[in-house]
């Protein structure tokens, strides 16, 4: 029996550059930052379209949060 995919969320890289201001808090490595572009589609119509940017750092590979 087939599985019927309901909601799908498709990320796309548009851009990857080097982050500004600091590096990681965890190991001190250079932080890069991506910018997805995130779609998201129900019964393959999309309906939600967003950018988001994401920092990782280039050498622990962690995802980065922001804080205030």
């Amino acid at each position: 029996m087939g599985r019927l995919q309901v909601v799908d969320v498709r990320e796309r890289l548009i851009r990857r550059e080097g982050a500004e201001g600091g590096g990681c808090r965890y190991c001190g490595g250079p932080v890069l930052a991506f910018d997805f572009d995130t779609q998201l589609v129900v019964f393959c119509v999309p309906f939600s379209h967003k950018t988001k940017r994401k920092f990782f750092c280039s050498i622990c590979s962690r995802r980065l949060i922001l804080s205030p």
